[in-house]
């Protein structure tokens, strides 16, 4: 199987980038953490950014419109929007901590059943995963950035051996955590986004009437 990549730079990858760069700096700059209020403010943000991700999929794309495959393929985009959500509040226990950990425990499996058992038994999203894989232009440095941020907020988070060099302050690895990952929510959202507008151009273009070549020549 061989990919598509697309090397444009797009006007967001650098505006990511520049935030990427100065993230560190905020322990450097004492920004106030209010007690750990700051850190809410941004997981609550989060949380309606995932939240929007996956109601615009579902609105923009409109995947029980979508022919086979394509329709298995965006309705699984938004389970993933729907599970990252779900991970990003802890399955819930962010909001209602007095609830018994086994209901979190019940919408964390079946959350990620629903993401899993698709692949396993639906062949047409499987076979639209791998055709996407082949047909859709990946954006490069768009990709580069969102991953690279959801390492390191991965590496903060865990104290890995890079950690030092974007934690500058220890009572800042939360605050840096989090704002790792908005540039990786952001950059998954321009991905798919560039992905559904391929799409709709895609079905436009097959919608225009036919016209033979020769037709201009009259």
């Amino acid at each position: 199987m061989i990919m598509k990549f697309d090397t444009r730079l797009t006007p967001a990858t650098p505006v990511l980038v520049l935030f990427a760069i100065l993230f560190p700096f905020t322990a450097d700059w004492h920004m106030p953490l209010a007690d750990g209020a700051v850190v809410a403010w941004i997981e609550n943000g989060q949380a309606l950014w995932l939240l929007f991700g996956a109601l615009f999929t579902a609105c923009y794309i409109r995947p029980l419109s979508r022919p086979e495959g394509a329709k298995q393929f965006w309705l699984w985009a938004v389970v993933w929007w729907v599970v990252l959500l779900g991970r990003s509040t802890s399955w819930g226990r962010v909001y209602f901590p007095e609830q018994p950990r086994l209901l979190f425990r019940i919408v964390s499996v079946a959350l990620i059943a629903a993401l899993l058992l698709p692949l396993l038994f639906s062949k047409a999203l499987r076979r639209e995963i791998v055709r996407r894989l082949r047909e859709a232009p990946l954006p490069v440095w768009l990709f580069a950035v969102t991953a690279g941020a959801f390492l390191i907020s991965d590496t903060v988070e865990h104290h890995r051996l890079l950690a030092p060099l974007f934690l500058h302050s220890r009572q800042y690895v939360d605050l840096i955590e989090e704002l790792y990952e908005l540039p990786f929510m952001v950059g998954l959202f321009l991905i798919a986004l560039g992905f559904m507008r391929q799409e709709r151009r895609g079905e436009r273009a097959a919608s225009l009437p036919y016209e033979p070549l020769h037709a201009g020549l009259k």
